[in-house]
C-alpha cells in the first residue's frame, strides 16, 4: 500500500484558486455608491457675499490723561519756512503729491518765498537731498514725497526700504523734522486713494517743527 492510500479525498474546488475573495462587480458597484452618498456634499458659497478688508487703522482718537503736562504742536506754518524733496521717477503720481503739498503749505500760512522745493531722479535720492537741505539750517522741517510700485524683481523693497530708514535718519543726525511722504504701491492703480499723502506729510512736519519750538522755548526759560 502506497503513503497515499487511505487519505482523504480533498474537496473539490467549484473554481480557480482565489476567484471566491473576489466581491461581484455589481456589489461593489454598489458599496462605491453608498460611500458617494455617505460624503458631505461641498457647501455653496453664497456670491453676494463680500469680504471685508482689515482696517489700516484702529478707530478712536488719543487722549492724554489729566494732570500730565503735554507738550504738543499743531500744523501752522507762520514764519517757518519749509523744505521738499520730491521724485521725478513716476511723476505722474509724484507730481500730484506735490500739488497736495504746496496746497496744503498755502492753507497752513507759508508763503511761497519760503518753500524750496527740489526734485531729485528718484525716491533712493530722497534721504541725501533732504539730509542737505536740513543740514542748511534753513528750514524748520522737510518734506520728502516719492513713489515706489512693486515690480517683477526685488528693487522694490531695497528702494522703499532705504528711502525709509534714509530719510529717518536725516531727521535723526540734524534735529530737523522729516515727514514721509513716500507711496509704496502695489500697482499705479492703487495711487488714486493715496493722493492726501503729500498733504498729510506737509501737517505733520509743520506739527512737529511747531512741537520743537516750544521744547526749544521751554529750555530757555
Amino acid at each position: 500500500m502506497s503513503e497515499r492510500e487511505g487519505w482523504p479525498e480533498a474537496p473539490p474546488l467549484e473554481g480557480p484558486p482565489g476567484e471566491e475573495d473576489e466581491a461581484p462587480e455589481a456589489e461593489v458597484e454598489e458599496a462605491e455608491a453608498e460611500v458617494d452618498d455617505a460624503a458631505p456634499a461641498p457647501e455653496e458659497q453664497d456670491e453676494d457675499v463680500v469680504v471685508a478688508e482689515p482696517a489700516q487703522h484702529a478707530a478712536g482718537d488719543f487722549v492724554v490723561p489729566d494732570g500730565y503736562g503735554v507738550l504738543e504742536g499743531t500744523p501752522q506754518g507762520g514764519r517757518r519756512a519749509v523744505g521738499i524733496v520730491v521724485s521725478r521717477f513716476n511723476g505722474a503720481v509724484t507730481g500730484r503729491l506735490l500739488e497736495g503739498a504746496l496746497a496744503e503749505l498755502e492753507s497752513a500760512g507759508v508763503a511761497r518765498e519760503a518753500i524750496t522745493v527740489m526734485p531729485v531722479p528718484g525716491a533712493f535720492e530722497l534721504p541725501i537731498a533732504a539730509m542737505a537741505l536740513a543740514k542748511t539750517r534753513r528750514y524748520a522741517c522737510i518734506v520728502a514725497l516719492g513713489c515706489v510700485i512693486r515690480g517683477d524683481t526685488p528693487h522694490f523693497d531695497f528702494v522703499a526700504g532705504e528711502a525709509a530708514s534714509g530719510l529717518q535718519l536725516a531727521a535723526l543726525e540734524t534735529g530737523v523734522p522729516v515727514a514721509f511722504g513716500v507711496l509704496t504701491l502695489e500697482d499705479a492703480d492703487q495711487a488714486g486713494d493715496r493722493l492726501e499723502k503729500g498733504a498729510e506729510a506737509v501737517r505733520t512736519s509743520l506739527e512737529m517743527a511747531d512741537v520743537f519750538a516750544q521744547l526749544r522755548a521751554a529750555a530757555q526759560r
